[in-house]
């Protein structure tokens, strides 16, 4: 069963221009990363420091996979010096049911 994943990310807003290009990088190995069916990024309109990133997975275990990866120690994040605050993550499965 696949799996969405949404990070808020909210950056420092005097970093931004900084920022924005690791947030790049480190999203590119999101999406090359096995299981990884896409990587969208919402900035918002009124708020170009809080940007929300929705991941799709094709199962649990893949994204887990992932978050093991990316806490591990061969996988650092350029990403903290940018962050106002840590990402809050929110994941689960598509419902057709609702």
């Amino acid at each position: 069963m696949s799996v969405i994943a949404v990070l808020e990310f909210r950056l420092k807003p005097e970093t931004l221009a900084e920022g924005l290009p690791v947030l790049h990088d480190v999203l590119e190995v999101t999406r090359t990363f096995d299981g990884c069916r896409s990587v969208e990024v919402m900035a918002d309109q009124n708020d170009a420091a809080r940007l929300v990133v929705v991941e799709h997975w094709d199962s649990m275990e893949a994204d887990e996979a992932y978050r093991a990866f990316r806490a591990g120690p061969g996988a650092p994040t350029a990403l903290a010096p940018y962050l106002a605050a840590p990402p809050v993550l929110t994941k689960g499965v598509l419902d057709p049911s609702i």
